[in-house]
Formats: structure tokens, sequence, C-alpha cells
């Protein structure tokens, strides 16, 4: 049964406990970041892998967690699936903390990002069965909007365990996070999806169910346009320490600078919890298209003109810009998406979330392989993102608005 904000102590702790299940993908990206060229350096490289490819092999595992584990959560419980997740994490993240080679390092990825599905989509899906609408996209901009710090620190956080301990130290600290939240989830999270409303898994309701979300225009269309707008953030994180290094001679500053730009969303976030009872999702996110699609034509401008190099004030400027439109759309683009579900809620969150994932890791791929140690690869990333999302969700807007039931 949804529900209307609460502003009690209990709705207090499960939004940040939501916020702290969520920010474990974010961790898992953004903290071992200061630790590429380390981990390069200690393991080498095998072509065609890379540093490149720790993250965004990452998202990819994902793709393959979010397939299962949100049908699951429909049938088992959102903790159950929440739970499972978190051991596939634990594994993974085992196997990379012992890796050997750049080759075992990855697959330790791969197997955290197919694991952190659990945190990611159970959490969306917990949302989903409290709140609708507006008030959904409130909840989900406020969650975000305590997930500021976690880009901002995670940097930081990383760069202090590397020079302590080393790069293995990082994925040390990620066991001990996916411990305590396991253990707060246990004590403090009861279950929100009741039995009598939980979906029975076969393989014919399964294909049947996926193929009425897939087939309802506004979640298709808005699949893809935030695997756009999750392309256009991703291809900055895989790139981002090459690119400060390449481009503009930085690296122990990385972590601040990066701060900077990360900044940009969660103020993003927290403007829109505020603004999108006032304006409405739909007006928000046709904002933030805008905005992201400015940024990204500014910089090719500005780049153009100054042989890939723009000054980096008018760089970090430029990103800024990007990175609030990309806050200001995270938030709504879920809650648009999510809006047409009914009781499939967790299959629709697993078919979203792997969907936008799988686009994102393509979108990245591309692009970054086109990296010269310029910033045009990012400029075209951002202008193609903003414009192609932007089309795909004004037609998604026209779909029909009535929810997707399950069989």
């Amino acid at each position: 049964m949804s529900e209307q904000i609460q502003p009690d102590a209990a709705h207090r702790e499960r939004i940040i406990l939501y916020a702290m299940l969520t920010s474990l993908t974010a961790i898992s990206i953004d903290a071992v970041l200061p630790g590429l060229r380390a981990i390069e350096a200690d393991l080498g490289l095998s072509p065609p892998l890379s540093t490149h490819h720790v993250i965004s092999l990452f998202i990819f595992g994902m793709v393959f967690g979010e397939l299962v584990l949100g049908p699951l959560s429909d049938s088992i419980g959102r903790k159950k699936a929440l739970l499972l997740g978190l051991s596939v994490y634990v594994a993974g993240t085992i196997i990379a903390l012992l890796a050997g080679s750049i080759e075992t390092l990855v697959l330790g990825r791969f197997l955290q990002g197919a694991g952190v599905a659990g945190p990611k989509i159970a959490t969306l899906a917990m949302i989903r069965d409290q709140y609708e609408g507006d008030a959904m996209a409130r909840v989900m901009s406020f969650m975000f909007t305590l997930l500021i710090f976690v880009p901002m620190v995670a940097p930081f956080l990383g760069q202090a365990i590397l020079l302590a301990g080393g790069w293995r130290s990082i994925f040390g600290g990620y066991l001990v996070l996916a411990f305590v939240l396991a253990v707060w989830l246990v004590v403090r999270q009861p279950e929100t999806l009741l039995p009598q409303r939980r979906v029975s898994i076969t393989a014919g309701k399964l294909l049947r169910n996926t193929g009425r979300i897939l087939a309802c225009r506004r979640v298709s269309l808005i699949i893809v346009a935030t695997g756009l707008v999750f392309g256009a953030q991703l291809l900055f994180l895989s790139t981002s320490v090459d690119l400060f290094h390449d481009a503009y001679g930085i690296t122990t500053g990385f972590p601040i600078f990066f701060a900077f730009l990360a900044a940009a969303t969660g103020l993003a976030a927290f403007c829109n919890g505020t603004l999108v009872l006032r304006f409405g999702m739909d007006r928000m996110a046709r904002a933030g298209f805008v905005g992201l699609t400015a940024a990204g034509l500014l910089m090719l401008v500005v780049s153009g003109l100054s042989g890939g190099r723009p000054p980096f004030a008018i760089f970090m400027g430029l990103g800024f810009v990007g990175f609030f439109a990309i806050g200001v759309l995270f938030g709504n683009l879920n809650a648009m998406a999510m809006r047409s579900l009914g009781q499939v809620a967790g299959l629709g969150a697993s078919l979203i979330a792997s969907g936008s994932s799988l686009v994102a890791t393509a979108f990245t791929l591309c692009l970054g392989a086109f990296y010269d140690g310029t910033i045009l690869y990012l400029a075209t990333g951002f202008a193609l993102s903003g414009t192609v999302s932007l089309t795909l969700s004004e037609i998604a807007t026209r779909g029909d608005v009535s929810p997707v039931t399950g069989i």
C-alpha cells in the first residue's frame, strides 16, 4: 500500500538506509578510482582489457544481476533478494581483493556489479511499494541528496586507504561496508512486499510480464533515455583519472576536482526534491535534458577552438552544468518509468535498471574508444546523450498512462 511522506524518525532512518544501500554502487565505482594507476602498475594490462574496464565492466555485471534479482524480489520479497545480492557482491569483492591479474580483477568487479544489483533494485522496489507519483520522485530526490557526499568523499577515502594500505585495502573496505549494511537491513527494515502481493516465478509468466512491461512505450523509451544519461556519466567516470592527468596534468588533486563535479549532481537532486512537487517530474526532466545538451554543445565549441583542451576553469564550469543536469534527471527518470508499474514493480525495476545499464555500457565503450587525451569525446557524449534522450522522453510521455498489471 503506497503512503505519503511522514516526517518522523522511522521515515528518516528508512531513507538513510535506502540511501546507504543505493550508495554501494557509487562507492564501488568512485572509491577505487584513485587506485587505478596503482592497479595498472601492480597487475599490468592485458589488451584489450585496461583499467577503464575496471569501471565499465562493473556496470556490465549489473545488467545480469538486475535481470535476476528484480523478478526474485517480486517472488521472495525485497529483503531476501537484497541479501542475496549482497552475498554475490561479497564473493566478487573477495575475488578482486586476492586478484593476481587484471583478468581476475575484472571478473571480481563483474561479480561485484552483479551483486550490487540487489541493493539497487530491491531498494527502488521498496520505495515503489510505499510511495507513488510526485511523492515517490521527492523521496528519490532527497535520497539522492544524501548521496551527494558519496561521490565527493569516496575518492578521498579511496586515496587515503590507498596510501595507508595499497589498492587491495580498498576492497577490504567494501567487505566491511557490505557487512554493516546487511546487519542494519536485517535488524531495522521490515519487509515491504506482503505475501499476498507477491508474484510467483515461472518462465512463461516471466516472459509474458516482461513483454507487457516492455510493450509499454512509457517504460521502454525511458529505459533507453535513462541509459543514455547514465552513459554520459559513466563515460566520464571510466576515463576521469586519465582525462585529468592527460589533458591538464592533474594527479594528486584529482579527488578535489572530482568532488566539485560530484557536488553538482547532489545539489541538483536537492533542488529537484523541492521543485518537482511544483513543476512535476516531466517538466523537470525536460529541463535536465536541455541543460545536458547545452553543456555538451558548448563544450564541443570551446574544444574545437582550443585543440580539445579548453582552459581548465571553462571545462570545470561546463562540466558542473552537465552534471547538475544529470542530477536533475536521475530521480525523475526512474520515477517516470516506475509510475507505470503496479504489482510487478520488482520486475519492472529490474528491466529498467538492466536495460539502462546495458545501454550505458555500450554507449561508454563506443565513445570511450575515441578517448585521445582531450575532452572532445566527453563533449560529444554529453551532446548526444541530451538530444537523443530528450527526443525519446517526449515520445514516451505521450504514451498510455494506465499502470502495467502482472499475470
